[in-house]
Parts: C-alpha cells; structure tokens; sequence
C-alpha cells in the first residue's frame, strides 16, 4: 500500500504559508510567483486555515470586494482537513473526492511538515503505474 510519506519524499521540501494578517492581495502575489494555487495559513507554527484560489474566487471577487483591502483571515478555510505521513494514497484520493478538495496539508504531531495537491497524487500514481508495467514486462519476457 502507497502512502504519503512516499510522496513527500518526491517533493520538495519547501512550505509555503501566510499568517491570518496577511493581505489577500500580498496571498495572491505569492500564489503567482510560485505557480502555485494554495497557501498554509500557519499562526504560531500551528495550521489555522488554508488560502486558495477557490477562497478569492467565491469570497473576494464574486462578493464584489477589492483584493487589497481583506486579510487572509476573513476568506481563508479554517480548520483544513489534513493528512498523516502514514495515511494511504487512496485514502487522500477519496478525501479530496468526497470533499471537494484540490489540496491536503501534511501535519505530523501537530507539524505541518508539507502540502500534498491533486497532481502531487496523480503524478505519483501514474509514475507508480508505470513501474508496474515494466516490472511486469520484464516478467513476461523472462
């Protein structure tokens, strides 16, 4: 059975976050910057939300506000649901099909020790697929 730690393991170990007293324009600049489309909201090193493009979409721009004005606090998602290192790919799979989510924050004892996306886990799957296939080629021709 697959899990996350091998995924993170992959990854690069760089954490991106924001406080909650950080301007939601300020998040956005991050975002683009780093291509990415999600960002930890960490007080205190401990996890209080995440921030992403869904948030600015449906809180900020189709409620009519400026993007400079909001903190992260007043639009990001609190209380994100997370995952272990230990827990299983189908796990977080199902996670972020039955939720409706793109993202998964990693904590381990309260840690955020990384950030798991949508194609951190198909990129995985689909490399783990073919290794199998290989594996089993090589089998046949033997």
């Amino acid at each position: 059975m697959k899990i996350v730690q091998q995924i993170i393991a992959a990854k690069t170990s760089e954490i991106f976050s924001v406080t909650g007293e950080t301007p939601v324009f300020d998040a956005l600049t991050i975002l683009m910057d780093r291509n990415i489309s999600a960002l930890m909201v960490i007080e205190n090193e401990v996890l209080t939300g995440i921030f992403t493009e869904r948030d600015y979409a449906r809180k900020v721009i189709l409620q009519g506000k400026s993007s400079r004005s909001p903190l992260i606090k007043e639009v990001m998602t609190e209380n994100p649901i997370t995952v272990k290192p230990t827990d299983t790919i189908d796990y977080c799979m199902m996670l972020m099909t039955n939720q409706h989510i793109r993202h998964l924050p990693v904590l381990q004892d309260l840690k955020v020790i990384a950030m798991l996306s949508i194609g951190d886990i198909v990129k995985f799957i689909i490399e783990d697929q073919k290794q199998t296939i290989s594996h089993l080629e090589s089998y046949i021709r033997q």
